[in-house]
Protein backbone atom coordinates (compact mmCIF):
# COMPACT_ATOMS: atom_id res chain seq x y z
CA UNK A 1 0.00 0.00 0.00
CA UNK A 2 1.27 2.98 -1.18
CA UNK A 3 0.68 7.08 -0.46
CA UNK A 4 -1.92 7.45 -3.36
CA UNK A 5 -3.69 4.10 -2.46
CA UNK A 6 -4.02 4.25 1.65
CA UNK A 7 -5.00 8.21 0.51
CA UNK A 8 -8.26 6.81 -1.23
CA UNK A 9 -8.77 3.53 0.07
CA UNK A 10 -8.41 2.21 -3.51
CA UNK A 11 -6.19 -1.19 -4.81
CA UNK A 12 -4.04 0.30 -7.54
CA UNK A 13 -2.18 3.94 -7.25
CA UNK A 14 -4.49 5.04 -10.32
CA UNK A 15 -7.02 7.83 -10.81
CA UNK A 16 -9.29 7.89 -14.02
CA UNK A 17 -9.09 12.27 -14.76
CA UNK A 18 -12.39 14.13 -14.22
CA UNK A 19 -12.47 15.08 -17.63
CA UNK A 20 -15.46 17.53 -19.24
CA UNK A 21 -17.67 15.54 -21.50
CA UNK A 22 -15.92 12.06 -20.73
CA UNK A 23 -16.08 11.23 -17.35
CA UNK A 24 -20.23 10.71 -15.93
CA UNK A 25 -21.20 8.33 -13.60
CA UNK A 26 -20.51 5.73 -16.14
CA UNK A 27 -16.81 6.01 -16.28
CA UNK A 28 -16.44 7.02 -12.78
CA UNK A 29 -17.95 3.83 -11.03
CA UNK A 30 -16.32 1.56 -13.54
CA UNK A 31 -13.09 2.99 -12.91
CA UNK A 32 -13.69 2.79 -8.88
CA UNK A 33 -15.01 -0.79 -9.74
CA UNK A 34 -11.58 -1.82 -11.52
CA UNK A 35 -9.75 -0.75 -8.07
CA UNK A 36 -8.41 2.58 -9.21
CA UNK A 37 -10.57 5.92 -8.06
CA UNK A 38 -12.66 7.25 -10.69
CA UNK A 39 -14.01 10.69 -10.96
CA UNK A 40 -16.97 12.68 -12.13
CA UNK A 41 -15.71 15.61 -14.18
CA UNK A 42 -18.68 18.17 -12.87
CA UNK A 43 -17.57 21.21 -15.92
CA UNK A 44 -19.51 20.42 -18.05
CA UNK A 45 -22.45 19.52 -15.49
CA UNK A 46 -25.55 22.31 -14.52
CA UNK A 47 -25.27 21.60 -10.31
CA UNK A 48 -28.77 19.59 -10.82
CA UNK A 49 -27.10 16.81 -13.67
CA UNK A 50 -23.85 16.62 -11.02
CA UNK A 51 -26.20 15.51 -8.09
CA UNK A 52 -27.72 13.02 -10.47
CA UNK A 53 -24.49 11.39 -11.56
CA UNK A 54 -23.20 11.66 -8.15
CA UNK A 55 -26.40 9.87 -6.88
CA UNK A 56 -26.26 7.48 -9.82
CA UNK A 57 -22.47 6.59 -9.33
CA UNK A 58 -23.40 5.43 -5.47
CA UNK A 59 -25.89 3.38 -6.66
CA UNK A 60 -23.18 1.48 -9.41
CA UNK A 61 -20.60 1.32 -6.82
CA UNK A 62 -19.58 0.78 -3.04
CA UNK A 63 -16.31 1.55 -3.86
CA UNK A 64 -14.70 5.45 -3.25
CA UNK A 65 -15.09 7.57 -6.19
CA UNK A 66 -14.64 11.72 -6.35
CA UNK A 67 -15.61 15.08 -8.21
CA UNK A 68 -13.00 17.15 -10.31
CA UNK A 69 -14.06 20.50 -10.17
CA UNK A 70 -12.95 23.54 -12.17
CA UNK A 71 -13.10 26.63 -9.52
CA UNK A 72 -14.14 29.23 -12.58
CA UNK A 73 -17.09 26.77 -12.41
CA UNK A 74 -19.75 29.52 -12.42
CA UNK A 75 -21.94 28.39 -9.67
CA UNK A 76 -18.83 27.01 -7.75
CA UNK A 77 -21.22 27.21 -4.46
CA UNK A 78 -23.57 25.10 -5.69
CA UNK A 79 -21.60 22.57 -6.84
CA UNK A 80 -19.66 22.71 -3.06
CA UNK A 81 -23.24 22.33 -1.37
CA UNK A 82 -24.00 19.48 -3.51
CA UNK A 83 -20.59 17.67 -2.68
CA UNK A 84 -21.39 18.16 0.95
CA UNK A 85 -25.25 16.97 0.59
CA UNK A 86 -24.68 13.80 -1.36
CA UNK A 87 -21.75 12.80 1.26
CA UNK A 88 -18.58 13.01 -1.48
CA UNK A 89 -15.42 12.29 -0.05
CA UNK A 90 -12.90 12.96 -2.27
CA UNK A 91 -13.14 16.41 -4.50
CA UNK A 92 -10.15 17.31 -7.26
CA UNK A 93 -9.92 21.26 -7.47
CA UNK A 94 -8.18 22.99 -10.64
CA UNK A 95 -8.30 26.21 -12.15
CA UNK A 96 -7.97 28.67 -9.26
CA UNK A 97 -6.93 29.02 -6.05
CA UNK A 98 -6.78 26.20 -3.85
CA UNK A 99 -7.19 28.33 -0.72
CA UNK A 100 -10.90 29.23 -1.30
CA UNK A 101 -12.21 25.78 -1.17
CA UNK A 102 -9.56 23.52 0.81
CA UNK A 103 -10.24 24.09 4.69
CA UNK A 104 -14.14 24.57 3.80
CA UNK A 105 -14.30 21.10 2.20
CA UNK A 106 -11.82 19.25 4.58
CA UNK A 107 -13.69 21.16 7.42
CA UNK A 108 -16.85 18.87 6.14
CA UNK A 109 -15.00 15.36 5.99
CA UNK A 110 -13.84 15.51 2.19
CA UNK A 111 -10.26 14.50 1.34
CA UNK A 112 -9.01 17.60 -1.23
CA UNK A 113 -6.50 17.22 -3.90
CA UNK A 114 -5.35 20.26 -6.32
CA UNK A 115 -4.18 20.07 -9.86
CA UNK A 116 -1.53 22.11 -10.98
CA UNK A 117 0.64 22.43 -13.95
CA UNK A 118 3.88 23.90 -12.39
CA UNK A 119 6.30 24.31 -9.03
CA UNK A 120 5.04 27.62 -7.82
CA UNK A 121 0.95 26.64 -7.89
CA UNK A 122 2.13 22.98 -6.45
CA UNK A 123 3.98 24.51 -3.39
CA UNK A 124 1.01 27.08 -3.01
CA UNK A 125 -1.16 24.18 -2.81
CA UNK A 126 0.79 22.72 -0.10
CA UNK A 127 0.34 25.94 1.73
CA UNK A 128 -3.07 25.80 1.06
CA UNK A 129 -3.40 22.10 3.00
CA UNK A 130 -4.44 20.03 0.25
CA UNK A 131 -3.72 16.41 0.85
CA UNK A 132 -2.24 15.67 -2.24
CA UNK A 133 -0.95 17.32 -5.70
CA UNK A 134 -1.36 16.34 -9.09
CA UNK A 135 1.61 17.62 -10.90
CA UNK A 136 0.01 17.53 -14.94
CA UNK A 137 2.69 18.10 -17.36
CA UNK A 138 1.84 19.81 -20.86
CA UNK A 139 1.49 16.87 -22.91
CA UNK A 140 -2.26 16.48 -21.04
CA UNK A 141 -5.13 16.83 -23.21
CA UNK A 142 -7.37 19.91 -22.32
CA UNK A 143 -6.22 23.17 -20.42
CA UNK A 144 -2.97 23.32 -19.81
CA UNK A 145 0.27 25.27 -18.20
CA UNK A 146 1.20 27.80 -20.26
CA UNK A 147 4.79 27.28 -18.99
CA UNK A 148 4.84 23.92 -21.64
CA UNK A 149 6.54 21.87 -18.82
CA UNK A 150 6.70 18.57 -19.60
CA UNK A 151 5.64 15.60 -16.96
CA UNK A 152 8.71 14.46 -17.02
CA UNK A 153 10.61 17.32 -15.96
CA UNK A 154 7.53 18.67 -13.48
CA UNK A 155 7.37 15.27 -11.50
CA UNK A 156 11.29 15.57 -9.84
CA UNK A 157 11.31 19.44 -9.72
CA UNK A 158 7.72 19.11 -7.67
CA UNK A 159 9.03 15.97 -5.98
CA UNK A 160 12.18 17.78 -4.77
CA UNK A 161 9.86 20.65 -2.96
CA UNK A 162 6.83 19.10 -1.73
CA UNK A 163 6.03 16.73 1.19
CA UNK A 164 1.96 15.57 0.49
CA UNK A 165 1.63 12.74 -1.60
CA UNK A 166 2.33 13.43 -5.87
CA UNK A 167 0.18 12.22 -8.46
CA UNK A 168 1.50 12.83 -12.17
CA UNK A 169 -0.42 13.38 -14.99
CA UNK A 170 0.16 14.08 -18.62
CA UNK A 171 1.40 12.12 -21.37
CA UNK A 172 1.07 8.33 -19.18
CA UNK A 173 -1.73 5.91 -20.82
CA UNK A 174 0.27 2.40 -19.79
CA UNK A 175 2.11 0.33 -17.79
CA UNK A 176 5.59 1.34 -18.79
CA UNK A 177 4.30 5.41 -18.16
CA UNK A 178 3.18 4.68 -15.13
CA UNK A 179 5.97 2.90 -14.03
CA UNK A 180 8.56 5.98 -15.49
CA UNK A 181 6.41 8.32 -13.54
CA UNK A 182 6.66 6.89 -10.00
CA UNK A 183 10.56 6.04 -10.34
CA UNK A 184 10.84 10.25 -11.17
CA UNK A 185 9.03 10.69 -7.70
CA UNK A 186 5.45 10.01 -7.99
CA UNK A 187 3.10 7.96 -5.59
CA UNK A 188 0.67 7.34 -8.37
CA UNK A 189 -0.86 8.71 -11.43
CA UNK A 190 -3.64 10.08 -13.10
CA UNK A 191 -4.75 8.78 -16.43
CA UNK A 192 -7.02 11.13 -19.00
CA UNK A 193 -6.84 10.09 -22.66
CA UNK A 194 -6.76 6.48 -22.21
CA UNK A 195 -10.17 6.23 -20.77
CA UNK A 196 -11.69 8.76 -23.18
CA UNK A 197 -11.00 5.71 -25.59
CA UNK A 198 -13.11 3.51 -23.05
CA UNK A 199 -16.40 1.48 -23.93
CA UNK A 200 -17.78 3.69 -20.64
CA UNK A 201 -16.87 6.91 -21.55
CA UNK A 202 -19.43 9.37 -22.19
CA UNK A 203 -17.82 10.79 -25.03
CA UNK A 204 -18.87 10.15 -28.50
CA UNK A 205 -18.36 7.08 -30.24
CA UNK A 206 -16.71 9.22 -33.32
CA UNK A 207 -14.61 11.36 -30.95
CA UNK A 208 -13.68 8.22 -29.61
CA UNK A 209 -12.71 6.20 -32.64
CA UNK A 210 -10.54 9.94 -33.61
CA UNK A 211 -8.72 9.09 -31.02
CA UNK A 212 -8.08 5.40 -31.22
CA UNK A 213 -6.87 6.39 -35.06
CA UNK A 214 -4.50 9.15 -34.33
CA UNK A 215 -1.02 9.45 -34.79
CA UNK A 216 1.96 10.90 -33.36
CA UNK A 217 1.65 14.64 -34.17
CA UNK A 218 -2.52 14.59 -33.93
CA UNK A 219 -2.93 17.51 -31.10
CA UNK A 220 -1.52 20.97 -30.42
CA UNK A 221 -1.56 23.44 -27.46
CA UNK A 222 -3.07 26.62 -28.63
CA UNK A 223 -5.24 29.62 -27.82
CA UNK A 224 -3.03 30.86 -25.14
CA UNK A 225 -4.43 34.09 -24.91
CA UNK A 226 -7.44 32.73 -23.54
CA UNK A 227 -6.26 29.76 -21.73
CA UNK A 228 -3.71 27.42 -23.04
CA UNK A 229 -5.48 23.95 -23.95
CA UNK A 230 -4.23 20.93 -26.12
CA UNK A 231 -6.66 20.36 -29.17
CA UNK A 232 -6.85 17.30 -31.64
CA UNK A 233 -6.53 18.83 -35.05
CA UNK A 234 -9.56 19.40 -37.27
CA UNK A 235 -11.08 21.77 -39.29
CA UNK A 236 -11.40 24.30 -35.84
CA UNK A 237 -8.24 23.81 -34.67
CA UNK A 238 -7.19 25.28 -38.67
CA UNK A 239 -9.76 28.43 -38.22
CA UNK A 240 -7.81 29.21 -35.19
CA UNK A 241 -4.53 28.95 -37.11
CA UNK A 242 -5.49 31.32 -39.65
CA UNK A 243 -6.85 33.46 -37.52
CA UNK A 244 -3.73 33.54 -35.80
CA UNK A 245 -1.82 35.22 -39.48
CA UNK A 246 -4.11 38.88 -38.91
CA UNK A 247 -2.49 39.15 -35.28
CA UNK A 248 -6.21 38.53 -33.61
CA UNK A 249 -7.34 40.15 -30.68
CA UNK A 250 -8.85 38.27 -27.75
CA UNK A 251 -12.27 39.56 -28.15
CA UNK A 252 -11.59 37.99 -31.61
CA UNK A 253 -10.54 34.59 -30.66
CA UNK A 254 -13.49 34.29 -28.17
CA UNK A 255 -15.85 34.96 -31.19
CA UNK A 256 -14.35 32.35 -33.26
CA UNK A 257 -14.56 29.74 -30.06
CA UNK A 258 -18.01 30.58 -29.38
CA UNK A 259 -19.77 28.62 -26.98
CA UNK A 260 -20.20 25.40 -26.52
CA UNK A 261 -17.91 24.11 -28.93
CA UNK A 262 -16.04 21.74 -26.91
CA UNK A 263 -19.48 20.43 -26.09
CA UNK A 264 -20.26 19.70 -29.91
CA UNK A 265 -17.53 17.80 -30.27
CA UNK A 266 -16.51 15.66 -27.66
CA UNK A 267 -19.91 14.79 -26.38
CA UNK A 268 -21.83 15.37 -30.32
CA UNK A 269 -19.37 13.76 -32.51
CA UNK A 270 -18.75 17.13 -34.38
CA UNK A 271 -15.57 16.16 -35.67
CA UNK A 272 -14.73 19.24 -37.67
CA UNK A 273 -16.24 22.11 -35.93
CA UNK A 274 -15.66 20.92 -32.48
CA UNK A 275 -12.92 21.37 -29.41
CA UNK A 276 -11.18 17.81 -29.48
CA UNK A 277 -9.52 17.94 -26.34
CA UNK A 278 -7.08 14.91 -26.43
CA UNK A 279 -3.57 14.40 -24.99
CA UNK A 280 -0.56 13.99 -27.10
CA UNK A 281 0.06 10.54 -25.80
CA UNK A 282 -3.37 9.77 -28.38
CA UNK A 283 -0.99 8.74 -30.65
CA UNK A 284 -0.75 5.28 -28.41
CA UNK A 285 -4.15 4.30 -27.81
CA UNK A 286 -5.20 2.36 -30.53
CA UNK A 287 -8.42 0.60 -29.39
CA UNK A 288 -11.76 1.24 -27.27
CA UNK A 289 -11.66 -1.42 -24.50
CA UNK A 290 -13.88 -1.87 -21.49
CA UNK A 291 -12.22 0.18 -18.12
CA UNK A 292 -11.67 -2.87 -16.45
CA UNK A 293 -9.84 -4.53 -19.40
CA UNK A 294 -8.01 -1.12 -19.61
CA UNK A 295 -7.00 -1.15 -15.89
CA UNK A 296 -5.56 -4.96 -16.05
CA UNK A 297 -3.95 -4.00 -19.19
CA UNK A 298 -1.85 -1.32 -17.02
CA UNK A 299 -1.14 -3.15 -13.96
CA UNK A 300 0.05 -6.15 -16.11
CA UNK A 301 2.13 -4.60 -17.81
CA UNK A 302 3.55 -2.17 -15.01
CA UNK A 303 4.57 -4.77 -13.11
CA UNK A 304 5.89 -6.96 -15.88
CA UNK A 305 8.24 -4.18 -16.82
CA UNK A 306 9.27 -3.64 -13.25
CA UNK A 307 10.13 -6.54 -12.44
CA UNK A 308 12.29 -6.86 -16.39
CA UNK A 309 13.99 -3.37 -14.87
CA UNK A 310 14.97 -4.54 -11.73
CA UNK A 311 17.36 -7.58 -13.00
CA UNK A 312 19.35 -4.49 -15.12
Amino acid sequence: MNKVTQLFGIQHPIVQAGMVWNSGWRLASASSNSGILGLIGAGSMYPEVLREHIQKCKKATNKPFGVNIPMLYPNIEDIMTIIIEEGVKIVFTSAGNPKTWTRWLQERGVIVVHVVSSVKFALKAQEAGVDAVVAEGFEAGGHNGRDETTTFTLIPMVKELIKVPLIAAGGIATGRGMLAAMVLGADGVQIGSRFVASEESSAHLAFKEAVAEAKEGATQLTLKELAPVRLMKNEFYYQVQELYKSSPTILELKKLLGRARAKKGMFEGDLEEGELEIGQISGLIHDILPVSEIVENIMTEFEDVKNNVLKY
